[in-house]
């Protein structure tokens, strides 16, 4: 496992025609049924409440109020399903772990969340994103093992890299390397990133686009 690289010049420049382009909210889901059409390739996000899933979707698309981030854990309560350019839709998923909600409501929407990341046929590819302050936590090995079990390809992205000194962050991604040795479905190529500097967005905007296009 390794970090992935700056995409070339023409990866970089598809990644980055495809957010500069139409990105418009479609749909919220709180069930199943409430999901839009499988006919478009999707890329979810999920991670630990917090992890900071709605910045990043902000940061990619270059739009501050497209996902709702908020302070609070827990406030993504419901699958939601953005249309990027008619080509490829991205999913904000429900934090698991820790939510300010009673616990029924909790269950509610985590069970949908798993259910549909192990039964979504269009999904090409789960980002699955975890704090590069903390690492890897039992809940995101509960995550990894359900799509490892569900044949979902994911990849695992580091947020908020600007947040720990150099020493740490590298500890962070040994440590990340070597928890993704036990997953078979875990793609090779770790994505480091930073919504509030705009470090490895470049990459995972051409690796988005790089899936529209196949």
């Amino acid at each position: 496992m390794s970090v992935l690289p700056e995409p070339g010049p023409d990866a970089a420049e598809a990644g980055r025609k495809l957010f500069a382009g139409r990105c418009d909210f479609l749909t919220s889901a709180g069930a199943l049924d409430g999901l839009p059409p499988g006919d478009m390739p999707e890329v979810c996000f999920a991670g630990r409440s917090n992890v900071g899933k709605s910045s990043l979707i902000n940061a990619l698309t270059g739009r501050k109020g497209l996902a709702r981030a908020s302070s609070t854990p827990g406030r993504t309560r419901m699958l939601n399903f953005y249309d990027l350019g008619g080509r490829i839709r991205l999913v904000d998923l429900p934090g698991y772990g820790y939510a300010e909600a009673p616990k029924p409501m909790v269950r509610q929407w985590q069970e949908l969340m798993r259910a549909y990341l192990a039964g979504r046929p269009t999904l090409r590819r789960a980002y699955l994103l975890i704090d590069s302050r903390h690492g890897v936590k039992p809940a995101d090995e509960e995550i990894m093992t359900l799509l490892d079990r569900s044949a979902v390809s994911f990849q695992l992205v580091l947020t908020k890299a600007d947040k720990p000194r150099a020493a740490a962050l590298a500890a962070t991604i040994a440590r990340v390397t070597q928890a993704l040795q036990r997953h078979v479905a875990a793609h090779p190529l770790i994505a480091v990133t930073s919504s509030e500097t705009g470090a490895g967005l470049a990459a995972l905007r051409a690796e988005i686009a790089g899936l529209a296009a196949g």
